[in-house]
């Protein structure tokens, strides 16, 4: 497993280093540092799973699921660029407009746009212009599907041999 959101609370509002070795614990909250990322994803052996329960428009829970044949990251000079596409999934590819941005951390800002995305929506990730489209780590608890913003309540990422 990548990473876990299983809740509301401010986990991810980390630092820079704190994402590149990682934190957590695996039945909780969780990330499993940008480092072992890259290592793991640097030679396209692997594509990537988002599982997301969210609260939609009639208040009930729901399950979405995102896969990406293409899922690389790269090494921490490149600020963790990532490389993603070939998506699949019931979810509205939520995470579309990340391909090719860096990661940012409230103490490293490399998201393409004028804001800080990091500190604004308390979480580190990868930000696009705008900001948060599926907030995976971000205490804003979102994601667009089909044009609806949905209450996201957990999140989590897998990576699955090609």
């Amino acid at each position: 497993m990548l990473m876990q959101k299983t809740d509301d609370s401010p986990t991810f509002n980390r630092d820079w280093n704190d994402f590149k070795v990682g934190f957590g614990n695996i039945s909780g909250d969780y990330w499993l540092g940008n480092d072992q990322i890259h290592q793991l994803t640097k030679d396209d052996g692997y594509k990537v799973r988002v599982d997301i329960q969210a609260e939609v428009s009639t208040g009930q829970s729901a399950w979405y699921w995102a896969e990406y044949s293409t899922f690389i990251v790269g090494d921490e000079s490149t600020n963790y660029q990532l490389l993603l596409d070939g998506y699949s999934g019931d979810a509205g590819d939520p995470l579309e407009y990340l391909n090719g941005t860096q990661f940012s951390t409230y103490d490293v800002d490399n998201d393409s746009g004028p804001d800080h995305c990091a500190v604004d929506y308390q979480g580190g990730f990868w930000h696009a212009a705008g900001c948060v489209w599926c907030g995976l780590t971000s205490a804003a608890n979102y994601f667009y599907s089909d044009g609806l913003e949905n209450n996201l309540q957990t999140a989590q990422m897998w990576l699955e041999c090609k």
